[in-house]
């Protein structure tokens, strides 16, 4: 078993009582209702946790209540587009991962400050607003003075006006699950700045986020801890559903207890899921470069297709770089990923055989910087 730093553990020893699963315990076709929680903190590992229980556990046996948490990582919805959803510069600067999810809905920040909570069913038993009803019953049996209701949309606003909760789904042909974060004491102003895009001129049909003002429950609350939410919610879905109170603790790593689980994480972390199935999409971009007292203004165009670029056009609006440097950089960025890391090794290579020119140099590399800067 992966045993986490040991802020983290300390915190999950205060959600008993606990105990560890086996394969069996899982899939026991006479179980009834399980509550889980992961050992992990890693997006990817729960969220293919998730499609595991999606796939092999719940669906015609029992209904499971799963509690998780992630270090710092945007968490984006199936049809979501990154590049228009947050700023994926600043998430490499900060060290916040990208993931995105196989549930709807729109882009959360996610870190050890908020909890996710995933209701598994049947698809005739799915019921968001019930699940977000018993998430309120439980804040308001442990602190009755939150004013807590849930949206039309199906999210969670603390005193009318601050959303504390995000919520999404993912229904199959017999089975379904539904999951939602709940905001304790995360990095507010972290949230803010990485879900915020810098972009300008991306056009995308892709599914878009809805802003709104957050607040964690703490701000409200300063003696509420994400283990108290946790156990909270745990001790109302036993009461629904008849159970003692016992939590199983689950490593998503673990295969001899999820055979195959890690065929669900390794796809979650795949560059062709996170960026590929981006939905097509178009970039147009003005900007200006400089260096020393020259300056120019450069016109960008991109098409991008499954994360690759399917068309590019750059164009310098005066003599400030050869016109065929840039023509043969837009023809070799098509069928590239659309990412910094593939565009600086085309750069670099195009440096390597143009004239030994440091001016010409410098001006190369303030134009790719630029481009760059986009991706």
């Amino acid at each position: 078993m992966t045993f986490l730093h040991a802020g983290l553990r300390a915190g999950w020893r205060g959600l008993s009582p606990a105990r560890f699963t086996t394969l069996a315990a899982l899939q026991d076709p006479k179980g009834g209702a399980l509550i889980l929680k992961s050992l992990s903190a890693d997006a990817y590992e729960n969220l293919g946790l998730e499609d595991w229980l999606h796939e092999y556990v719940q669906p015609r046996h029992r209904e499971v209540l799963l509690l998780w948490r992630n270090r710092s990582v945007v968490v984006i919805g199936r049809h979501q587009n990154p590049w228009q959803e947050c700023n994926l510069r600043l998430m490499r600067d900060k060290g916040v991962r990208l993931s995105r999810r196989r549930s709807g809905g729109g882009a959360v920040y996610h870190d050890l400050g908020n909890i996710n909570v995933t209701f598994f069913t049947s698809k005739k038993r799915y019921d968001r607003r019930g699940n977000l009803e018993l998430i309120i019953s439980a804040l308001k049996r442990i602190r009755p003075h939150l004013d807590i209701m849930a949206t039309d949309r199906l999210d969670l606003l603390l005193n009318g006006a601050f959303k504390i909760s995000g919520t999404a789904s993912k229904i199959g042909r017999t089975t379904a699950y539904h999951h939602c974060t709940l905001l304790c004491n995360s990095d507010s102003s972290l949230l803010s700045s990485v879900l915020c895009t810098p972009h300008q001129g991306l056009k995308s049909n892709a599914t878009p986020s809805t802003p709104a003002s957050v607040k964690n429950l703490q701000e409200e609350d300063p003696t509420l801890t994400c283990d108290i939410l946790m156990d909270a919610i745990a001790a109302e879905y036993s009461r629904r559903h008849g159970l003692q109170g016992q939590i199983i603790l689950i490593d998503p790593k673990d295969t001899l207890v999820l055979p195959g689980v890690d065929r669900f994480t390794q796809e979650l972390k795949s560059w062709d899921w996170i960026y590929g199935k981006t939905p097509k999409f178009s970039v147009s971009h003005t900007f200006s470069v400089d260096h020393n007292l020259s300056r120019a203004e450069v016109k960008l165009s991109m098409n991008i297709s499954r994360g690759r670029i399917e068309s590019c056009n750059i164009e310098v609006l005066s003599d400030w770089l050869p016109s065929e440097m840039c023509d043969q950089l837009a023809t070799d960025l098509i069928g590239s990923k659309f990412c910094p890391t593939e565009t600086m090794v085309l750069a670099n290579a195009h440096l390597r055989i143009c004239p030994q020119d440091s001016i010409l140099h410098n001006k190369w590399n303030v134009l790719c910087e630029q481009v760059m800067a986009i991706m």
